[in-house]
């Protein structure tokens, strides 16, 4: 586009850009010139100075604060030739000065190489833009690459722990069961050889020496009272190892891998069991409460054993946000925990804490959401909390506040994949700091795969 308020210029100009091969749009002033611009734009501007209502310069920072416009070079012609007119027009933006009378050989090689310019720049802009949408399609690939990656190793590694606790739940069962089954003949045969000593001892008028030393260094009337204690307590042991074989069992789940219906507080309780030894009372801190509130809840239909690795990942993070907390505490003076050695020494007696809220706890309820037709789960703990910007990335993958060697960030992005991805269901986390967190977990009932 020529842009001169002398018509004379403007035929020049023009005729010497068309016997070249441009296509060449005039305008005879700064207004006509913006319509112009504003309907077809142009890959260049030959645009004078001395101009009536608008000059070049005017026209030109006008030009320059038009978004789609402002890349467009401009040349200036001028018969101004000084140097504070050139620096005046590059300052406002122009990318070449001439100088009338101008020559044609002149004209003609700067606007070429301005245009060669122009267009090297766009293609080095397209080529930029090509390469930066690469690079972030490349990265996503790599991040899916990763997280899949990821998740394969950890299906890996929990199929590997499930068969494991499977394979060892399934060998001890067996010789529990026999010994379990057992104590009651041994009890009965005990009974058996007691009442015998005792028909005997009132059948014999005189009890033999021999009979006597021997009653007396077997310690028999101790013998008597003790060894029914013993034996209880051998069964009650069984029955505990047999409880804690059956919730190994459930945990692993390995002949459901399906969908199937279960009792989702099984579950719970499951992981529950599996954790009792991180909620006992330690040097650090006492014994973290859990209190269950179970509403009745119909069968659903999911992984079983997915989900159970959900409930474990949620209870382990509450556990060691209590944990955290009571570090938090030890730091600031608050707690002298670690000289409490002795179990029966109480611990808010001992630290001069009075406030009863600072116990750990970790709250565990479910219910019914009818209008949905799903069940909730909520877990809960008074631990320290988390910030806004922690809860923004909880369920990325690879993120995590936890020390190094103490959590690889992969736990609650799993969690999301298996609550909403493979259930269909919801995963939220409402937590302020210092106030602990509450993970609220929505699955339906029903799975359209088992439809």
């Amino acid at each position: 586009m020529i842009v001169d308020d002398t018509p004379n210029n403007l035929r020049v100009l023009s005729t010497m850009l068309l016997e070249q091969g441009y296509e060449v749009r005039t305008a005879l002033n700064g207004n006509m010139a913006l319509q112009s611009v504003k309907v077809l734009l142009p890959e260049l501007i030959l645009l004078d100075i001395q101009m009536p209502d608008m000059d070049g310069y005017q026209l030109c920072q006008r030009l320059k604060n038009i978004e789609e416009i402002k890349d467009i070079p401009v040349i200036f012609i001028s018969a101004l030739d000084d140097v504070n007119n050139k620096v005046k027009a590059f300052t406002l933006g122009g990318v070449d000065y001439i100088t009338k009378p101008f020559h044609v050989e002149e004209v003609i090689a700067r606007v070429e190489n301005h245009l060669l310019n122009r267009r090297l720049q766009q293609q080095l802009q397209q080529s930029e833009m090509l390469a930066r949408s690469q690079s972030e399609e490349l990265s996503r690939a790599l991040n899916n690459l990763q997280r899949a990656q990821s998740q394969l190793i950890q299906s890996e590694k929990m199929s590997s722990l499930e068969h494991l606790v499977a394979g060892i739940a399934h060998e001890i069962n067996n010789p529990i069961n026999f010994i379990y089954g057992n104590i009651s003949h041994v009890t009965e045969y005990t009974n058996s050889l007691f009442k015998i000593i005792d028909v005997y001892s009132d059948l014999m008028e005189t009890v033999p020496t021999e009979v006597k030393e021997i009653i007396e260094d077997v310690e028999l009337d101790f013998i008597r009272t003790d060894l029914p204690e013993i034996m209880g307590s051998m069964r009650a042991g069984a029955e505990r190892i047999r409880e804690i074989v059956e919730v190994l069992r459930n945990y692993s789940r390995l002949d459901e891998s399906g969908v199937k219906a279960v009792d989702i507080h099984e579950g719970i309780n499951s992981a529950l069991m599996i954790l009792q030894h991180r909620l006992q009372e330690t040097l650090d801190r006492p014994e973290i409460e859990v209190v269950k509130q179970y509403e009745q809840l119909p069968k659903v239909e999911c992984y079983a054993g997915l989900l159970n690795q959900v409930f474990m990942s949620a209870l382990v993070n509450a556990i060691d946000a209590i944990e955290t907390k009571f570090n938090l505490l030890k730091k600031s003076g608050h707690s002298e925990a670690e000289n409490m050695a002795e179990k029966d020494v109480d611990f808010f007696t001992e630290t001069g804490l009075t406030d009863k809220s600072l116990f750990g706890s970790i709250s565990v309820s479910t219910h019914l959401i009818k209008p949905k037709d799903m069940v909730c789960i909520v877990i809960s703990d008074n631990g320290a909390g988390m910030t806004d910007e922690v809860k923004q990335h909880l369920f990325e993958p690879f993120f995590t506040t936890k020390a190094v060697g103490k959590g690889r960030g992969l736990g609650m992005w799993i969690s999301y994949q298996v609550v909403v991805e493979q259930h269909k269901g919801n995963i939220r986390c409402l937590s302020e700091p210092g106030e602990g967190t509450k993970l609220v977990i929505e699955i339906p009932i029903h799975q359209p795969e088992a439809l």
